[in-house]
This record gives structure tokens, C-alpha cells and sequence, in this order.
């Protein structure tokens, strides 16, 4: 495995524009996308970005199957999606509690459209052309937030609604973000 240490909020890396992947199909992009993988399956993230660990490209994988961050959502496959372009379906926006692995112990009520398309390609290259809503597409835009270096707290609306997962869900098992 390969475990990256994940870049916390404060770190001005996590604030940068990630430039586009131009070299699909390559040994360096194959690595980065296996530690984001082991990086974000270690740690139960919902999602990474290449960005959280010091990679500014435009990459971002996500997946949830049985996560103990995230015990009520619905099922997101597995997906690499490069260079991402999304595009909001409607103007209805859900407000969500979001965590992060740059951000860890902390939750936030943010609010993201309710359903979306994203266009991008695989690691090989191929593209990808999805319509999600719900979970699915606040984790998509939450991961792609971070190739414009925007952390979820920058999005909440009302910071009363922002704290520490422990005080505000008390009793809940929820792990570190």
C-alpha cells in the first residue's frame, strides 16, 4: 500500500487551481491514482482529490460502498475522473453535512446542487458522461471543489452549522473525517 499523508486546511497547496491531466495512460498517473486509492480506502474517506496530497493535477476518485463515515448513504461506485466538468442539472441546491479528510473532526451543513452531469475521462483516457443526484452528487462536487482550491467550510452559509463531528453528533461513531 501506498498511504499519502493528506495536506490539512491551512496548507496554501489545498488552495491552488489543479492544472489538467495531458498524459492519460501513464506510469506516473497510474501510481498517483493507486495512492489515492490506498490513501482514501485507509483512512474511509468518501473521496479524495490529488490535491489533498500534494499533487496539483486535475484527478479525483471517489466510492461509497459500506463506509462507517458515511453509514446512510446510498452506494457511489468506484470512479477515476480526470480534467471534470461539471454541470448543474437543476437550479435546486440540498443543504448536506459534509466532512473532509483536510478538514478532520470537523462537519459542516453545505449546501450543492441536488443533481448534476459530469464529464471527465478515466486513467486510460475514455470518457466519462454521468447524470447523478443526491450523495453521489455532493461527493462529486465536493471532491472537484478541491481542484479549484475550495474547501467545503468555504461553502457554508451559516457558520453556526459548522463544528466538531463529536459535539455536534454526539454519541455517534463516526470516525475521523
Amino acid at each position: 500500500m501506498a498511504i499519502q499523508p493528506v495536506l490539512k486546511m491551512g496548507d496554501p497547496r489545498l488552495l491552488a487551481q489543479a492544472r489538467a491531466v495531458e498524459d492519460f495512460g501513464s506510469p506516473e498517473l497510474a501510481r498517483l491514482i493507486v495512492d489515492m486509492h490506498d490513501t482514501m480506502r485507509a483512512l474511509n474517506g468518501a473521496g479524495l482529490a490529488a490535491p489533498q496530497i500534494g499533487v496539483g493535477l486535475q484527478v479525483v476518485i471517489f466510492e461509497v460502498a459500506s463506509n462507517p463515515r458515511y453509514p446512510d448513504a446510498e452506494g457511489v461506485p468506484f470512479t477515476v475522473l480526470i480534467n471534470p466538468v461539471l454541470t448543474p442539472l437543476s437550479d435546486v441546491m440540498e443543504e448536506g453535512w459534509e466532512g473532509c479528510l483536510s478538514v478532520p473532526g470537523m462537519r459542516g451543513l453545505v449546501p450543492r446542487h441536488a443533481s448534476l452531469r459530469y464529464q471527465g475521462f478515466d486513467a486510460a483516457g475514455h470518457p466519462i458522461d454521468r447524470s447523478v443526484s443526491g450523495f453521489h452528487a455532493r461527493v462529486v462536487q465536493h471532491e472537484v471543489d478541491h481542484l479549484r482550491g475550495i474547501l467545503y467550510p468555504m461553502r457554508i452559509r451559516d457558520l453556526r452549522n459548522f463544528g466538531f463531528t463529536e459535539t455536534l453528533f454526539p454519541g455517534q461513531s463516526l470516525q475521523d473525517d
